[in-house]
């Protein structure tokens, strides 16, 4: 089986994306099921996990209504108000939660994961089974480090590698402490968005290990640079010598095994 752990889905007519100027202005118009589906079919991916891309509740229930009437959509990874009622919030939401985000990088604060009205929240998440992705920069490694430490029952994903700057050796040093947390699993997505060399998913396997790495195409920020196929292709070239039980690890088991998408009823 082979997921694609990380896509987006999206309507700017429907509601607010500021991130979507500059470079990132072609993504501005609606990108949905009926588009991606053909490209899933024409490169055998089994299924998906769904991601955030606003802070909003209204889209975290939009993609859950999504997930289900959409069969490839085996999971959502989405937003609540970390530094609200987290628990109550969890429990009006429907469908195939896997796991939440944040768009950590965006907080003015470096420490924002850390913050005293955050922690509990993030608790409560991992309480409930869920997974954590951090989308977070080099910035903010350090912080997402000490919040693997302190919930060391939580799953935390991370996404894109931590999008690995031109001058790495602070990155490579963070993602590399993460990696030896044994609670924290990384995605091998959005390679081609930023500022990624080919050895990025090869290092990232070699800190990480196939049993906790995953592909993820980051569909459709991916197509700023690259076309769908691409996005696997880098991940398979890294995979190289790797055994046929590794390689299955990266290509869709780590998913399944860590946003439990065999407990959702929809495919194990």
């Amino acid at each position: 089986m082979i997921v694609d752990a990380h896509q987006h889905f999206w309507d700017p007519a429907r509601a607010e994306y500021p991130w979507m100027t500059g470079a990132f202005a072609p993504l501005h118009r609606r990108f949905g099921p009926s588009e991606l589906e053909p490209l899933l079919r024409e490169y055998a991916i089994d299924g998906t996990v769904v991601v955030q891309a606003r802070p909003s509740l209204d889209e975290t229930r939009e993609l859950l209504e999504l997930a289900g009437t959409t069969p490839f959509v085996l999971g959502v990874v989405g937003w609540v108000d970390l530094a609200g009622d987290v628990t109550a919030q969890l429990e009006r939401l429907e469908g195939p939660l896997v796991g939440v985000r944040h768009q950590v990088h965006d907080e003015p604060d470096h420490d924002w994961l850390l913050r005293p009205d955050v922690q509990p929240g993030i608790a409560v998440v991992g309480e409930a089974g869920l997974a954590y992705d951090l989308l977070v920069r080099t910035r903010e490694l350090p912080a997402a480090l000490e919040t693997a430490r302190r919930h060391p029952n939580t799953t935390f994903v991370l996404d894109h590698v931590a999008k690995r700057p031109r001058e790495d050796a602070a990155w490579a040093a963070g993602v590399h402490a993460l990696a030896a947390t044994p609670n924290v699993v990384c995605k091998l997505s959005g390679l081609f968005t930023e500022w990624a060399p080919a050895d990025t998913a090869a290092r990232a396997l070699e800190w990480f290990g196939p049993e906790r790495c995953m592909f993820g195409s980051d569909w459709p920020v991916c197509l700023l640079a690259c076309e769908y196929q691409d996005t696997l292709s880098v991940v398979e070239s890294a995979l190289g010598k790797l055994s046929a039980s590794e390689r299955a690890h990266v290509l869709g088991e780590t998913a399944a095994r860590v946003y439990s998408l065999d407990r959702q009823g929809t495919r194990a």
